[in-house]
């Protein structure tokens, strides 16, 4: 037993309602517990009785903070959230939430959990049956004999999708004898390697780097979604047999939807909404067939009973729709328990009813009633003083007190500190088995609230945290760096960029066969039908054009193979980038040699303010956060760009750096684009300092002349401490007294004349600013040395994924999912990202939806229209807004929960991820509807788009998003109008080179040029398609092993080939020597690399003579010279030898004689 469960075991109350559980005197009420008390006692219940539980609560909400408590208190605990039926047909949905709930069921059928906790929505809807769930999981062990074509019928029956790289939960990928998937009963991916027919090896592997992690023994196969069709000749005979049956006034449209149905299915194709067979498919079952010999309790039983019956209201709406339109019909209308059936479950299963209250009479009788007696204590907000003051009272030499100290670093200080003011205390990096008693023991960690039972003298208090979700995400670390070489999603037809040929359009990886040697080029058209074969050893000369063109309506002018303009495009950007490079170095130094202020390193006050943030902050946010104050405490000026995907925390880090500003005596100002945003930082900050004595104020259009006056002599004369405005703070009649940090967000929001007015107004000022654009389309300037980049990448923990269908448009249908949202009481997105007629759609919605209150926004009306708007939103006086993409840099409005979006496959992948953002930032669950116009062709890359953002349901995936994307847009705010123009001649990675070697060069560290080198053998050297098939994976494996450099390069990627795709084959091992060669013949001054007969001819563009005798040494007889036109250096392979073993002796050779 753990020392929880011990400090309260000889509790009256705890043994009795233990005694009632033995007994079998059930069911029984306990009252006078609060939610934190609740999670105690069922964790000592759980450890005492030696048995399992499972909880019913009211919402998901309350389950998520409770399955944290029980985690605090060592538990393994599992959450069975509720999941959302889908009548209607779908192009797709994502699955988070049902493989949530198979990970719980499939973790309770291998005994693997101590409790679960499950909304009372969770506890009545139907699922797979247990029966089902064993027969379609597959145990797979290391060492036994099962062939391919077994795991991969497994994986297809359990309802994985086939992809060439496992990205997420519910897919599976194979290559040769390597398989891939991902179960929604692990934390992370896995690959198997077949001999034969044998599992040679099993291991984790990492999504972002595709590379093993740790061997394992055997791995389970679980299914990936509820309902699994694994057989749809089956199930076409169960609904053609339903069918028959149907009778009644819409007997016709019911039959012939449920026919459409059975073609599909005989076609081969999945039907657009298996929810509505459920009860065909299986026999009605819930988490309680999983339950067998768990301990039941009910948390709230009023609030059980109250979501109950609402949940059943909404879905009886759904179902009642379904019925009226043909969808579903009788036989096909029951999905949940109703609430008299839940409620046989409480006498079958024998509830523990725990409310906080007693109330009239429980739902069913109680055979006991126990009350215990026990207290709340306050949330330590981290001042060491107030927590003194708490403990000292009640510790006792027979009192048992705890606190849980957040992180394990500040429990450990904590610790040290307590025995440093004479209070006897001891650190716990763990549970211990028992609590000293007269001592305070600091454990890391958290819970809810803090709480005592004063007769048991036990004292618990906790470190104010919100709730988090312990099991976060690990940082995927998603670079732009790496996202700009991506080759990956090149397609026929897109615009490529070669960088001594200029821009021409990809036509696909061709194999050329030459005297009987096969060999992979990238095909390039040009203008006037030029063609260019680059050989793949080239690839990474090639890059994908990044920039405007025809999706902005404008062609992107073809370069001429050998023609002048590609150079000439070339020389003026490098004029160009030099003039730029050259003004950066020169505000950089201006920068480094400005006075600034070198502010004081952290207080303890700024400790006890970081403290106080109600939230558990992510490693990318901690980083930031060290990275800012760094820069604060050095006697030059601040400049540093924050970028972080919508709602990752930005303000929170921005805010410390305010505060230590203001703790050295200093003012700060926070500049925002419009007067609604620094509305929501003004009350941001009131809520924050509270309790500080600053002052702080905001300027803008929401305060009188007079309050203007008054604000602005306070700015004056020193009195304000925090300024939040609009660009009125740039006004000359704003004078600060002593300005020590200006932030300004949404610096995309402000053009390059008003950012120049700013930092001429303050030269000596530190400045921080704050950026919501996804990472890849802030032309990566760290890279380029323009300023100090922090990014933030993580998602906070808290964020619930949104529900994401991809369905064709159709109005009475998304009026349906609006009232849905509206009866729970939320509000809607609606997004038509037209001007001329989005009235019209209004109007349309309003004759659907005549009761809800609906308002337009778009960018063309004024920023006081839109302020009134935003305001009115977060006043919630607004229920449907129907808006353009103008709500990406909008304002937080927790309560909006569903979106829709018009013509979704119009938008690129890293806005659509920005605009899902906008809902799912409270703790209630979202909805997003992308929807694309009836019969209309998806473009592949529209298609590929919506199936990407279906997938990335999880926060924290803009980045992943955004490289899968590559889009820039908003490239010429950031750098002028005039460098705008530069970007489109000649795409975004020849620029940044280019911009990247002027810098260099301006500061006087130029690196010595070398020419690229180019070789043509007669060699077999090219990746096989049955080595990688996949087009997209075989270009990314052709960059990384052009980009091999050295050696350690070289083992580095056979390292990853062999891991990923298996033993490496000739052809392909003779590309990596190849790429080796390249970079040994460079450095040699060598051009060009060709083979004529058996002669292999090294060209350069002078005869090196020592190069020359070095070969000649210990080659003898073999070598000759070409001294007229293409000048080489020929040398003789011998019979036996290949031309790759030539090149080597040859490079050999050389180096030999030079040692």
């Amino acid at each position: 037993m753990s020392a929880f469960s011990r400090a309260i075991e000889n509790s009256a109350e705890f043994r009795g309602v233990e005694n009632s559980i033995r007994k079998g005197f059930l069911p029984q009420g306990v009252l006078g517990l609060t939610p934190v008390q609740k999670a105690h006692i069922v964790s000592a219940l759980t450890e005492s009785l030696e048995k399992k539980a499972l909880i019913v609560v009211p919402d998901d909400a309350t389950a998520v903070r409770l399955c944290d408590d029980l985690t605090s208190f060592g538990r393994n605990v599992l959450h069975y959230p509720a999941r959302s039926f889908s009548f209607w047909t779908t192009d797709g949905q994502s699955y988070e939430y049902e493989q949530k709930r198979i990970k719980a069921l499939r973790r309770m059928l291998d005994g693997k959990c101590d409790i679960v906790v499950a909304s009372a929505e969770a506890a009545i809807s139907y699922t797979v049956p247990p029966e089902i769930l064993r027969q379609k999981s597959v145990l797979l062990k290391r060492g036994e004999e099962i062939p391919l074509e077994n795991i991969l019928m497994s994986l297809n029956a359990a309802g994985y999708k086939r992809v060439d790289a496992v990205e997420g939960v519910g897919q599976f990928s194979c290559r040769g004898g390597i398989v891939d998937f991902f179960s929604p009963d692990d934390d992370e991916p896995v690959r198997i390697e077949l001999w034969g027919d044998t599992v040679d090896t099993m291991c984790r592997f990492d999504v972002q780097s595709q590379r093993r992690t740790v061997n394992i023994d055997e791995i389970l196969i679980a299914p990936s979604k509820e309902i699994i069709i694994d057989n749809p000749d089956e199930l076409a005979e169960k609904i053609q047999n339903f069918a028959k049956s149907v009778r009644g006034k819409k007997a016709d449209t019911i039959k012939e939807k449920l026919y459409a149905d059975i073609d599909r299915l005989k076609s081969g194709v999945s039907v657009g909404s298996a929810d509505k067979y459920l009860p065909l498919c299986y026999s009605p079952a819930t988490i309680f067939d999983y339950a067998e010999g768990y301990l039941f309790f009910a948390f709230e039983t009023s609030g059980i009973k109250e979501k109950i019956n609402s949940s059943q209201k909404l879905l009886l709406e759904d179902i009642k729709s379904g019925i009226e339109d043909g969808t579903l019909c009788k036989g096909l209308d029951k999905f949940t328990l109703n609430f008299a059936e839940f409620v046989g479950k409480y006498e079958e299963f024998k509830a523990t009813y725990v409310d906080n209250f007693a109330r009239g009479s429980f739902d069913t009788p109680v055979k006991s009633l126990t009350t215990f007696n026990g207290g709340t204590l306050p949330i330590w907000n981290g001042r060491l003083d107030v927590l003194m003051e708490d403990i000292k009272p009640v510790l006792t030499k027979d009192s048992t007190v705890v606190v849980f100290s957040g992180t394990e670093k500040s429990a450990k200080n904590l610790a040290e500190t307590l025995t440093d003011e004479e209070i006897p205390s001891v650190y716990f990096p763990l549970i211990p088995a028992e609590f000293p008693k007269g001592a305070v023991s600091v454990l890391p960690g958290s819970l809810t609230s803090g709480f005592s039972f004063p007769r048991e003298k036990l004292y618990i208090f906790t470190y104010s945290k919100v709730y988090q979700s312990k099991t976060r995400r690990k940082n995927t670390g998603f670079k732009a760096k790496d996202t700009i070489h991506s080759l990956d999603e090149l397609k026929r037809g897109d615009y490529i960029v070669h960088s001594v040929h200029g821009i021409g359009i990809f036509d696909g990886v061709t194999q050329l066969e030459a005297n009987k040697i096969i060999k992979d080029y990238i095909k390039i058209k040009y203008a006037k039908s030029d063609v260019l074969y680059v050989p793949v050893t080239q690839l990474d000369l090639v890059s994908k054009y990044i920039g405007p063109h025809e999706d902005d309506g404008k062609a992107l002018k073809l370069n001429r193979l050998g023609g002048a303009d590609w150079e000439k495009s070339k020389s003026k950007v490098r004029s160009a980038v030099k003039d730029m490079a050259d003004q950066l170095i020169k505000l950089y130094s201006q920068r480094m040699h400005t006075e600034g202020y070198a502010f004081s390193p952290d207080i303890d006050m700024q400790l006890d303010f970081e403290r106080r943030f109600e939230f558990e902050e992510t490693g990318d946010q901690l980083r930031s956060i060290d990275e800012i104050k760094n820069d604060m405490e050095k006697p030059y000026p601040m400049d540093r760009l924050l970028c972080g995907d919508v709602g990752f925390g930005k303000t929170e880090v921005a805010l410390r750096a305010v505060f230590k500003c203001i703790a050295d005596g200093k003012q700060c100002a926070i500049l925002v684009p419009t007067t609604i945003l620094a509305l929501q930082h003004y009350q941001t900050i009131m809520k924050r300092f509270d309790g500080f004595p600053i002052e702080a104020e905001m300027l803008s259009r929401f305060r009188t002349p007079t309050q203007r006056a008054k604000i602005i002599k306070g700015i004056n004369s020193g009195f304000i401490d925090i300024i939040v405005g609009t660009h009125s703070l740039i006004a000359k009649n704003v004078k600060f007294k002593d300005l020590g940090l200006l932030i300004v967000d949404e610096e995309q929001r402000f053009g390059v004349a008003q950012k120049e007015k700013i930092k001429e107004k303050f030269p000596g000022v530190d400045v921080l600013t704050l950026s919501a654009t996804p990472i890849p389309r802030t032309l990566n300037m760290a890279m380029s040395g323009i300023r100090d980049m922090s990014v933030i990448e993580e998602a906070p923990s808290d964020r619930f994924p949104v529900q994401t269908y991809v369905v064709e448009h159709n109005l009475p249908l998304l009026c349906e999912a609006m009232e849905k949202e509206l009866r729970r009481g939320g509000q809607v997105y609606f997004l038509h990202n037209r001007v001329e007629t989005i009235d019209g759609v209004a109007n349309s919605i309003k004759e659907f939806l005549p009761d809800a209150r609906i308002a337009v926004a778009h960018g063309k009306m004024n920023e006081e229209q839109l302020s009134d708007i935003w305001r009115d939103l977060m006043n919630g006086e607004i229920d449907i807004l129907v808006c353009t993409t103008i709500i990406e840099t909008g304002v937080d409005v927790p309560n909006a929960n569903t979106l829709i979006i018009e013509d979704a496959d119009k938008l690129g992948l890293a806005q659509l991820h920005q605009l899902r953002g906008r809902v799912g930032r409270s703790a209630r669950r979202a909805s997003a509807y992308l929807t694309y116009k009836r019969d209309k062709n998806l473009s592949e890359v529209a298609y590929k788009r919506l199936q990407a953002i279906r997938e990335y349901t999880e926060f924290g995936s803009g980045f992943k998003i955004a490289m899968r994307d590559l889009e820039i847009r908003g490239a010429g705010n950031l750098l002028g109008a005039q460098q705008h123009g530069h970007l489109a001649a000649v795409g975004y990675d020849m620029y940044m080179k280019l911009l990247s070697e002027a810098i260099s060069d301006e500061k006087g560290e130029a690196p010595k040029k070398q020419r690229e080198c180019l070789i043509d053998l007669q060699i077999n050297a090219h990746i096989p398609d049955k080595y990688i098939s996949a087009l997209s994976q075989r270009l990314t494996v052709y960059r990384r092993i052009a980009d091999v450099r050295t050696f350690e390069d070289a083992e580095d990627v056979r390292d990853e080939l062999r891991d990923r795709f298996g033993d490496i084959p000739p052809s392909v091992e003779g590309l990596i020597e190849v790429s080796l060669c390249r970079n040994t013949a460079s450095a040699l001054g060598i051009y060009e690399i060709g083979q004529r007969g058996d002669t292999i001819a090294l060209y350069c563009d002078e005869i090196n003579a020592s190069l020359v005798l070095d070969i000649s040494s210990v080659l003898r007889g073999r070598v000759s010279v070409t001294s007229k036109g293409k000048m080489s250096i020929n040398i003789k392979k011998l019979p036996e030898q290949n031309s790759l073993d030539t090149l080597k002796e040859i490079f050999e050779a050389v180096e030999a004689c030079r040692k």
